[in-house]
């Protein structure tokens, strides 16, 4: 299935055109005062917006996500999303309820991955269920939920200038853990860019900063892909992923663009399981 994301305006900035990408409109949400049950009717619209009709299956196996009861800071969430069943997953969309822009990010794996565990981090707006929805081979979609305490993580400022933090924009690092012979090899790819939500002040001009911010990423071994990340303005500054393949002793090959037209392409040497 193909995602679209079209561009909308934020409800938090009133009357501002954010150059971002987001969800059909649904109601800004009271945050913390919220009951259950119109968290689920919220979830419920979301999905809709996303997904259609298909229907979407509880599970406690196939994919969960682990966040903090209370973010230490909104703006630099970490989540783990665990899938367990290797050769199931085709894809998984992590969706922030009460974020502006809920769709925070999709990852669909290449026949290079191993999806039993990613890491990224996140902002978020306000207290707020979480949502991934994993969908298997067979085109089914199940989805697990976790509740997170934060609020403002979308407009905290950068604490630095604009043009600070985009020096060395689409720089790119990244660190493999030890190798061992006919496993997995795990990584963390970290690349430089603002991720801009188009919500935040700058501090000297007091002009909300236009959104920029990371919406296609690839990374292959060799000829095979191991994930695509469609991304959002939910995804933190400077993205730091964490994530599994299956090594075939060629290079990782990173491939990056933003909504403002920025490209960038790395290529990083994988250590060799023999070593």
């Amino acid at each position: 299935m193909t995602f679209r994301i079209r561009k909308t305006v934020s409800s938090f900035a009133l009357g501002l055109a954010l150059a971002t990408t987001a969800l059909t409109p649904v109601a800004w949400a009271a945050g913390a005062s919220d009951t259950e049950q119109e968290r689920t009717a919220r979830w419920q619209e979301i999905a809709k917006s996303i997904f259609g009709d298909r229907q979407i299956a509880q599970t406690d196996s196939l994919v969960k996500i682990e966040a903090p009861a209370r973010a230490l800071d909104a703006a630099l969430v970490p989540i783990t999303l665990t899938m367990l069943k290797d050769g199931q997953i085709k894809a998984v969309s992590l969706i922030i309820d009460d974020n502006p822009a809920p769709y925070a990010a999709r990852f669909e794996f290449g026949p290079a991955a191993d999806p039993a565990e990613l890491k990224l981090r996140v902002r978020v707006n306000n207290y707020t269920d979480m949502h991934a929805v994993v969908e298997t081979q067979d085109g089914k979609l199940y989805e697990a939920k976790q509740f997170v305490k934060a609020s403002g993580g979308c407009s905290a400022p950068m604490g630095m200038s604009d043009e600070e933090a985009m020096k060395g924009m689409g720089d790119m690092r990244m660190k493999f853990a030890e190798t061992q012979p006919g496993k997995p090899v795990e990584a963390t790819l970290m690349v430089r860019h603002p991720n801009f939500s188009g919500m935040q002040m700058n501090q000297v001009t007091r002009e909300y900063t236009p959104a920029r911010y990371i919406d296609k990423l690839t990374v292959s071994a060799g000829d095979q892909t191991i994930f695509t990340l469609t991304g959002d303005i939910s995804i933190s500054s400077n993205p730091v992923i964490n994530f599994a393949f299956k090594p075939d002793g060629k290079p990782i090959q990173v491939a990056a663009s933003d909504n403002q037209g920025g490209r960038w392409q790395h290529s990083f040497n994988p250590p060799s399981p023999t070593n």
